[in-house]
């Protein structure tokens, strides 16, 4: 089986991770690949937003923790360090499908690195908010971009699971 197929089959959302911060090289890999990922017209319309700052981490964690649960003390990024956002500019009527192949991409490449990733939800409601619209301007990131997912990387703490079994009857031919 070749690597990117098996990379498919083997790559599992993680739910604990190691404090330890990947090297900043395979974090630029990661990104990488999520910038080449497909995209209406070719229009590579999102951004990613990398934090590896623990402190700004810590951050949006709470919020998205206070989104979900209304405590902002639960981790919800389960210990990652770091995080990386996929945001999708919303002049484009692709740019939610754009910024989720963003995200496939680089959950894929952090398997091939040997690292864990997990896809965790409420970055449009994060991003709505003005203290993070105000980092994406201190960034320098003009437009209106909507959040997409929060993509959790690191090193995996313990093993990682196995795939569930495939359910049957989700392929329909027409020959």
């Amino acid at each position: 089986m070749n690597d990117v197929l098996k990379a498919i089959k083997e790559r599992r959302s993680i739910r604990k991770f190691k404090p330890d911060m990947p090297p900043k090289e395979d974090i630029e890999k990661i990104i990488e690949a999520g910038l080449y990922a497909a995209s209406g017209h070719g229009k590579q319309s999102n951004i990613i937003v990398a934090i590896t700052n623990k402190e700004m981490r810590d951050k949006l964690a709470s919020l998205n923790s206070k989104i979900l649960t209304g405590d902002p003390n639960k981790d919800t990024f389960y210990g990652g360090p770091v995080i990386l956002v996929s945001l999708a500019d919303k002049s484009f009527p692709t740019c939610v499908y754009d910024s989720t192949l963003v995200l496939g991409n680089m959950m894929l490449a952090a398997h091939s690195l040997g690292l864990g990733s997990i896809w965790i939800h409420r970055a449009k409601e994060e991003f709505e908010t003005e203290e993070w619209k105000q980092l994406l301007k201190d960034l320098g990131a003009e437009g209106d971009y909507e959040g997409v997912g929060n993509l959790v990387v690191g090193y995996i703490d313990g093993e990682a699971p196995k795939a569930a079994p495939r359910k049957e009857g989700r392929v329909f031919w027409v020959e």
